[in-house]
């Protein structure tokens, strides 16, 4: 059964119980009704039960308050004030997404979606193992100094300085990526 089918079964289920109601309440559920097409399709009937309960709010303020009773324009208005309020909601809701939310990703596999975020600064695995790639990256006299070392060649002390100075300039990149 769709999700439309459904709503609809249940909007027809809920026109059915509101054959009881008679007098203000009767009034105040054909004003929200009219409001009912201004929200998504499954919160129409808590936008209506939302309205029905601010007018009855409202009506039990007037009367503690001894003011006369919801005129049908005090009443359009806090309706609209209620749609109003449900969408401000919805917006807020819109832009709160929970990152430890499991989703499905192309394979189907159950992912949290923070683990589908592209990240800037994370290392490409397979280009850091390319060694090309790094050499190409690489300043030359680094590797005149890296191939000195592997051929067993001792570093003089300027080689020594730049390659310590290299080392440090490292280190202090990537620390400031992790703080």
């Amino acid at each position: 059964m769709r999700q439309e089918e459904l709503y609809q079964e249940i909007a027809a289920a809920a026109e059915q119980s509101y054959d009881q109601v008679a007098g203000k309440w009767l009034e105040w559920l054909e004003v929200a009704k009219r409001f009912e097409h201004k929200t998504k399709a499954q919160d129409r009937l808590d936008l209506r039960h939302t309205i029905i309960l601010a007018f009855a709010s409202q009506q039990a303020r007037n009367e503690r308050l001894g003011k006369p009773d919801l005129s049908f324009y005090g009443m359009l208005r806090i309706a609209s004030h209620c749609v109003a309020d449900y969408w401000r909601e919805e917006k807020r809701n819109a832009r709160l997404i929970d990152l430890n939310m499991v989703i499905a990703d192309d394979e189907g596999h159950s992912v949290e979606l923070i683990d589908t975020l592209a990240d800037d600064k994370a290392i490409d695995l397979d280009q850091w193992l390319d060694h090309t790639a790094f050499l190409l990256g690489c300043p030359d006299r680094l590797i005149q100094l890296a191939l000195k070392r592997h051929k067993g060649i001792p570093l003089n002390g300027n080689d020594q300085r730049y390659l310590t100075r290299q080392r440090q300039k490292e280190l202090k990149r990537y620390q400031k990526a992790l703080f």
